[in-house]
């Protein structure tokens, strides 16, 4: 398989303006999640997908790869579409997230790794480890999957219902990773939204409302990500240690 990544940044995010260029112990968080990912031997090409200047230069002052996208994407995967139609020599491309500076190369490749079923076209990844205040917090998506470990919904809702205080049951919290064939994104392009989507916010629905599967890849590897200033701290006293 050939494999394309994609870090998709933008400059203007409304919690945390300028985040991709903040200086995290002397680089860049983009060129810090760049360079973690670019450990990986699975990767064959790896691009960040931005439209704006200023991220533009910084990628090529250290040597990476980078391409100018329009303005008008609403979402990340919408720019992994375009960096697709113009990069079209490839098996899968995977959507790296822009602000979890400290990547892990072991993640990646075992979502990377769901593609040797041939039956899957796009593939996420979820964790068991979920403290009972990520329950009910909206921002902590939550996934149940099915028999074959492929999603039945994503909600920010607890998913199943909790309200039987004697039940049991290992919840699984989304980690925003995906993967998609070339095939499978040529498809969701073209996809209209719906209104799970729409309540929900989260765009997944949307390829699930049209009947795409989305495998589920369970993993015990999750990284701290940089939503909000006071996330850099954190980030930090990790990369000290």
């Amino acid at each position: 398989m050939k494999v394309l990544g994609v870090i998709p940044s933008r400059y203007d995010s409304s919690r945390f303006p300028g985040k991709p260029l903040i200086d995290l112990d002397g680089k860049s968080m983009i060129r810090r999640v760049y360079e973690g990912v670019n450990q990986s031997s699975k990767i064959d090409k790896l691009i960040v997908a931005t439209d704006d200047q200023r991220i533009v230069d910084e990628v090529q002052s250290f040597g990476g790869h980078v391409m100018m996208t329009s303005t008008d994407h609403v979402s990340g995967t919408e720019r992994c579409i375009e960096v697709s139609d113009n990069h079209g020599d490839f098996d899968i491309l995977i959507n790296i997230q822009g602000d979890e500076p400290l990547v892990d190369v072991a993640q990646i490749e075992q979502l990377i790794d769901a593609f040797n079923d041939q039956s899957v076209q796009i593939a996420t990844l979820a964790s068991r480890n979920i403290v009972i205040e990520e329950l009910s917090n909206p921002n902590r998506i939550k996934v149940v999957t099915d028999a074959q470990s492929n999603a039945l919904y994503f909600s920010r809702s607890v998913i199943p219902n909790n309200s039987k205080q004697d039940n049991i049951y290992s919840y699984l919290k989304h980690i925003g990773l995906y993967a998609f064939t070339k095939h499978s994104l040529t498809k969701i392009s073209s996809m209209d939204s719906c209104e799970i989507e729409r309540l929900e916010s989260l765009e997944q629905l949307r390829w699930m409302f049209h009947g795409e599967k989305i495998r589920v890849v369970e993993t015990t590897i999750e990284t701290p990500n940089i939503d909000v200033p006071e996330d850099v701290e954190k980030v930090l006293s990790l990369l000290r240690k």
